[in-house]
């Protein structure tokens, strides 16, 4: 079985020649990242884009390919719902095919309590003018009619959609630097470059990029790299692991789940299969340390995360990676380019069964690839997206917890204005980093 295809020997793509001045530096080359350097561009901003390893090659290609407002927190819908209509703008002017597919996403409920959460995102929905709609039992069987049990009832959103996205992050970086962004893999910034109490400056491996602005949207790394500026945020990263299929007879062109399986058509025919709420936390110092502000999330889902003692050697939250480094040095980010985690044969094996057991007219599950990906979350379940009042002109974009992918190019573009001091036309308030210090009680976000 083949695994993830970005590796350090995937050939590196973008190679600019480090510039002497940017008017804005972003380090990370997902799909934030990127998009919000194009957006940038089109404002004819000087952008340099850093990522240490190859674009999209962590979580930004490693996620299910979902594109969905269905189960969204309330004051992420308006953005997602942005990115919606930008995802088909972007997907025409790259001239590739990402894959961009409108065939919806459903969610099956085996019980009463899993309905009636869904009836209070139709609430949200309904307010935001999204096409989500509640199917009783024979609604959803007629829906996936190949399953081989009935369900409670489903969850439907017929205009949510998805594409690939190793293919598509790529494809908008490569669109990004036709408009003028300069991009650099194998990259990796080591320090921000702080004068007179405000960013003057990116330091990288190949040396200093002179700036007054700068973005880090890092993902499982971003904590990592502000701790060492002082700057402190509960960030953890679970991993998940996925599979994807040979070609299969068609069982549903969207993408689904229930509490053991979540399910997408993938553009070759086959699907991509994922155990459907379960991940494994690797226990380490930022572990213990913002142990305490977990536990709301924790007791809403006290099963849905597996722990192990310590994470693998160069991980972020390895008890043995550094967390104070000097400009000059090597730093952890080039110790490991790409956080390429194993998959777990045990959650393969969870996978295989459960698929077959929704759907038993496939003897044999023909898994033709498998990877793992490090999400990176926050304890309320929704991202920090402010500037950083410690450190003016320094902006943060990080804990997506799992969302980043489909709302990326919404997340770009207000990404974009509140770097510029734009008006954003988005309530952030929700999303600043102050909530986890200020007193304010945790108030979760939708797991669904």
């Amino acid at each position: 079985m083949k695994t993830f295809p970005f590796t350090e020997a995937t050939p590196i793509q973008f190679q600019a020649p480090l510039p002497k001045t940017s008017e804005v530096v972003i380090i990370g080359g997902g799909v934030i990242g990127v998009t919000t350097a194009l957006f940038l561009a089109r404002r004819n901003i000087s952008v340099t884009l850093l990522e240490k390893g190859r674009i999209a090659a962590e979580q930004s290609s490693r996620n299910w390919g979902w594109i969905r407002q269905q189960g969204r927190d309330a004051d992420e819908l308006p953005i997602v719902i942005e990115a919606q209509r930008l995802w088909w703008q972007l997907a025409e002017e790259c001239g590739e095919d990402i894959g961009l597919t409108q065939t919806g996403v459903t969610y099956l409920a085996r019980t009463d309590k899993e309905m009636a959460g869904f009836a209070k995102f139709l609430k949200i929905a309904q307010a935001h003018g999204v096409d989500t709609r509640l199917l009783d039992q024979g609604e959803a069987a007629r829906l996936i009619p190949a399953m081989s049990r009935p369900f409670k009832g489903a969850m439907t959103t017929p205009s949510d959609m998805r594409a690939e996205p190793w293919v598509a992050v790529p494809a908008l970086a490569r669109l990004a630097a036709r408009q003028g962004v300069t991009i650099i893999e194998n990259c990796a910034a080591r320090m921000l470059d702080v004068s007179a109490g405000r960013i003057s400056g990116v330091w990288t491996e190949q040396g200093r990029i002179a700036t007054s602005s700068a973005l880090v949207a890092s993902g499982a790394w971003t904590s990592l790299f502000l701790r060492a500026h002082g700057i402190s945020i509960p960030q953890l990263s679970v991993r998940t692991t996925v599979a994807a299929t040979a070609p299969l007879p068609e069982i549903y062109a969207g993408a689904a789940a229930d509490e053991h399986i979540a399910f997408r058509r993938r553009q070759d025919g086959g699907y991509t299969l994922a155990a459907g709420g379960s991940h494994v936390l690797y226990v380490g110092p930022d572990a213990l340390r913002h142990a305490p502000k977990y536990l709301p999330a924790l007791k809403a889902n006290p099963l849905g995360t597996r722990y192990r003692p310590a994470a693998p050697r160069g991980y972020p939250d390895n008890w043995s990676t550094p967390r104070k480094w000097d400009a000059d040095k090597e730093t952890p980010f080039e110790r490991m380019r790409i956080l390429n985690p194993a998959p777990e044969a045990k959650a393969l094996r969870a996978i295989d069964r459960e698929f077959k057991r929704l759907f038993p007219q496939f003897e044999t599950v023909p898994l033709k690839a498998s990877w793992a990906g490090m999400i990176d979350a926050m304890p309320d379940v929704v991202p920090v997206v402010d500037r950083a009042a410690a450190i003016p002109g320094l902006v943060i974009a990080t804990g997506m917890s799992g969302h980043g992918f489909g709302i990326g190019p919404g997340m770009g573009r207000v990404l974009s204005d509140l770097i510029q001091g734009n008006e954003i036309g988005h309530n952030l308030q929700r999303f600043r980093l102050s909530r986890f210090s200020d007193g304010s009680p945790t108030r979760l976000g939708p797991s669904l």
